[in-house]
């Protein structure tokens, strides 16, 4: 058709820890998608991989070993490459070289042990290895061990060295997946300086290593993949040493008397850039609901901005402190609420794939095999869809309120109180509402039937003409 259905899959040391949604019919998919992967220590790799039917390519991430330092990171377009299988490979080997010093000629010594984790080759999930050595123009193989990612050898290859040659020579060990039709399948390979060995024995699991790349540069090519990496390294002491700092911030929530604004929530609320307050805001939500605190927390936060609002119609539309806050409390709050609510209604509208349309200017006016629709067809036909979907939307809504969690109900009855008391007269009857439906429609339910990929109401994006129809029902 001249296009694909692209999507992403994140490797950490060739295990997928991420897969994005698919973008139906695309060259060019947009994903928007964020993932925080908790990397072990002593990772070698992250590689960032386009799949369609068949691998498109692949963007090897510029982290080695030791890892790029805390402020390291990626913000770029980067071109994609070729995947080469026999670039793909994972796990370790565990070795003890050593060459024997007494007798004539010397000898290399080479006790392969076991290896572990090694690449799936076979389509039971797992392979027949064995490890070949080479040296001095010389090659030696153990045997093989079936049907296994963990082989355990324990033999002992060895080789004759000739005095004067070892000045530049590599011993290399291979590992390969023995197939009994057609060639073998490189596991990967690992490679020591014979002078080094010969000066000290050599011990330990090594990581398995690709052969040296023979990719040509395509010049872009295959395109190039917008990326947006960052690693930062987190030390995470024992509960007690957090304790003081706990003690700090939920003083003014404890101790009401305190003069508010020297808090270190006030402060902390004054110094908060704009793009860093989403960060604050989940930390503060999961520390106070940790400690049994979390509507005290929005009822303080929402309380001075209430004091800053002198116009009841800007009211929490900016994004504050407080406001993220309640965004992020409702997410972790309620988010199995929000699931049992929207779900059985955005499933309908995936499966059914309604055609929905009201801008004239985008209306598709051949979609009846009887012929030709008219503009006002077209639009009957899409307001008669979107008000059945869009009153199926709020009757779930509107008949959820038992299953609504206890504290998001307590957060907003306070809130609702808090505005009454700041805006009292007849005139501002209706912003006590107002105020919390612009936190549970506008911050919680419209984003929810908008994208509801990530909300994970749905495992895929939507195709375009389903993401049409929810635009407007979000609308």
């Amino acid at each position: 058709s001249g296009s694909s259905d692209p999507y992403c899959v994140v490797k950490v040391d060739n295990e997928v820890v991420a897969r994005t949604a698919t973008v139906w019919k695309s060259l060019n998919p947009f994903w928007g998608e964020e993932y925080t992967l908790r990397l072990p220590r002593g990772f070698h790799s992250l590689t960032v991989y386009v799949l369609d039917e068949d691998t498109i390519g692949g963007v090897p991430a510029p982290w080695g070993v030791p890892p790029c330092p805390p402020s390291a990171g990626i913000d770029s377009w980067l071109s994609l490459a070729p995947v080469d299988p026999d670039e793909e490979v994972q796990g370790e080997i565990h070795l003890e070289l050593r060459v024997r010093e007494q007798g004539h000629p010397r000898v290399l010594r080479c006790h392969l042990l076991e290896a572990r984790d090694l690449a799936p080759r076979d389509p039971s999930g797992t392979s027949d290895p064995f490890a070949r050595v080479s040296c001095c123009g010389h090659t030696l193989e153990t045997a093989v061990i079936k049907k296994t990612r963990f082989p355990h050898w324990d033999e002992v290859l060895e080789f004759e060295l000739v005095e004067g040659e070892l000045g530049g020579v590599m011993l290399s060990v291979e590992v390969w997946d023995w197939d009994i039709v057609g060639k073998n399948d490189f596991l990967g390979r690992v490679e020591f300086p014979l002078d080094t060995i010969c000066t000290a024995p050599t011990k330990g699991w090594f990581q398995l290593l690709p052969f040296p790349s023979t990719t040509k540069n395509l010049g872009g090519q295959l395109g190039a993949l917008r990326l947006t990496v960052w690693l930062v390294e987190d030390r995470v002491l024992p509960p007690n040493y957090y304790q003081p700092l706990i003690q700090l911030l939920t003083e003014p929530i404890l101790c009401p008397d305190q003069p508010p604004a020297g808090t270190a929530l006030a402060i902390l609320e004054e110094v908060t850039a704009g793009e860093s307050r989403q960060d604050v805001a989940t930390k503060l939500v999961k520390i106070f609901l940790g400690q049994g605190l979390a509507v005290p927390l929005l009822d303080y936060l929402t309380t001075r901005e209430l004091a800053r609002t002198t116009d009841p119609n800007t009211l929490f539309r900016s994004n504050s402190l407080a406001s993220k806050s309640v965004e992020q409390f409702m997410k972790v709050v309620g988010l199995p609420y929000l699931h049992e609510v929207l779900k059985p209604v955005v499933n309908r509208i995936f499966e059914e794939k309604k055609y929905v349309e009201l801008d004239p200017g985008k209306m598709e006016l051949s979609r009846s095999r009887r012929g030709s629709l008219s503009e006002a067809q077209v639009r009957e036909s899409s307001l008669e869809l979107l008000q059945g979907y869009l009153g199926a939307i709020v009757d779930a809504i509107v008949g959820s309120v038992e299953k609504c969690p206890l504290l998001m109900r307590l957060a907003f009855k306070q809130l609702r109180r808090r505005v009454e008391e700041r805006f009292p007269s007849a005139q501002h009857e209706e912003v006590r509402y107002f105020s919390i439906s612009g936190f549970l429609f506008l911050r919680f339910f419209a984003p929810a039937v908008l994208t509801p990929k990530l909300f994970s109401l749905r495992e895929q994006h939507a195709d375009p003409r389903t993401g049409r129809t929810l635009l407007l029902l979000a609308k």
